[in-house]
């Protein structure tokens, strides 16, 4: 029993490496180029040409080949970079109001339309009831004038 024991302990513990390095996936260049921007052009890594962007690509590749996870690499390109590196602003600070602002405008609009719109429809259907079905009557000079016109061109 005790046999049966330490080998069951053997087996979890070569399986426990495994298993931790399972559950974060590898980095790769094509997920990270379109979170980081390059810090010359001030364009998505993804699309940009040229030796800055070169350099930025090599450094990741090379982060990627020592194992770095995704958020280890975007650290160490902050902190090569700076933090205008990354094309996702911050989520806490001055980076939130990128996120708030339209988040606020949104729900500012849509506060907006739920209060107007029932206004808006009974502003129409009280027009639509005073107006009547009925086209006002034509005074005798515009049916005759109608007349001519139609008979001009009909």
């Amino acid at each position: 029993m005790r046999r049966a024991a330490v080998l069951l302990g053997l087996v979890l513990a070569l399986a426990a490496p495994g298993a931790a390095t399972a559950s974060t996936p590898r980095a790769s260049l094509v997920d990270i180029e379109d979170e980081v921007m390059c810090v010359t052009c001030k364009i998505p890594l993804n699309i940009a040409e040229g030796p800055q962007p070169a350099r930025e690509r090599a450094l990741i590749r090379d982060l990627i080949a020592k194992g770095r996870t995704k958020a280890q690499i975007k650290a160490a390109l902050v902190a090569e970079y700076g933090p205008n590196v990354l094309a996702l602003p911050r989520s806490d600070g001055v980076g939130l109001t990128a996120y708030a602002v339209p988040l606020a405008l949104v729900a500012l609009l849509v506060g907006g339309l739920v209060l107007l719109l029932p206004r808006w429809r009974r502003r129409a259907a009280a027009a639509a009831a005073s107006e009547g079905s009925a086209a006002p009557a034509l005074s005798s000079a515009d049916a005759r004038r109608l007349d001519e016109d139609l008979a001009r061109h009909g």
